[in-house]
């Protein structure tokens, strides 16, 4: 079980060649290769936890399942902040099944193909700064996590400013992305996915 205080921003990705590159010139390496994610938000019928700004996520990766609580941002307009407890689990559809019997419902679904970098030399993420390198339907995404300061240079680095960080989740995106577009938000998901 992980259970720690998380601070990151996205960052979007125009050139996903360019910045692969660049995290290989920056002696980034893949310690979690390219693989498919779908996520689940749950949330009560009166939706406390999104009046709350927390969240409730069972993500599933292959056969892994992961239960993920996030508590709400705290501190920093410019860098996204807060307590994270995650846990694996043995059954992530069976622990669905219990989130529904305990009242929760299922809000909101999102898919993405996800890289996982680490600086040279490092190869465990789960305490370590780190740069994931996100494939959506809405677009492609950089999440660098890890101290502020690190985030910045890295950022830097990369050719982004301050000015360019996000803090917003991957649901807030999608939805300004179909209010933009004129279109009604429903879930997160590939057309047909595709690897």
């Amino acid at each position: 079980m992980k259970h720690r205080h998380e601070t990151e921003i996205k960052l979007a990705v125009r050139d996903a060649k360019e910045i692969r590159w660049r995290l290989a010139e920056l002696g980034f390496r893949p310690v979690l290769a390219r693989h498919f994610e779908s996520n689940y938000l749950y949330d009560f019928p009166d939706q406390r936890l999104r009046k709350s700004r927390c969240l409730i996520r069972v993500r599933f990766a292959g056969e892994q399942g992961l239960l993920t609580y996030k508590g709400p941002p705290v501190g920093s307009p410019d860098y996204k902040i807060r307590r994270e407890i995650e846990t694996h689990v043995e059954d992530g559809h069976r622990l669905g099944e219990i989130l529904l019997l305990l009242g929760l419902r299922e809000v909101f679904s999102y898919e993405k193909f996800r890289t996982i970098y680490a600086p040279r030399g490092k190869r465990d993420v789960a305490h370590a700064p780190h740069v994931v390198f996100d494939e959506t339907p809405i677009g492609n995404y950089l999440e660098l996590e890890g101290p502020q300061r690190w985030i910045d240079e890295v950022a830097r680095q990369l050719g982004y400013s301050r000015r360019d960080y996000i803090t917003d989740s991957y649901a807030t995106l999608y939805r300004k992305k179909c209010q933009v577009e004129g279109k009604t938000p429903g879930n997160m998901i590939f057309p047909t996915r595709e690897s």
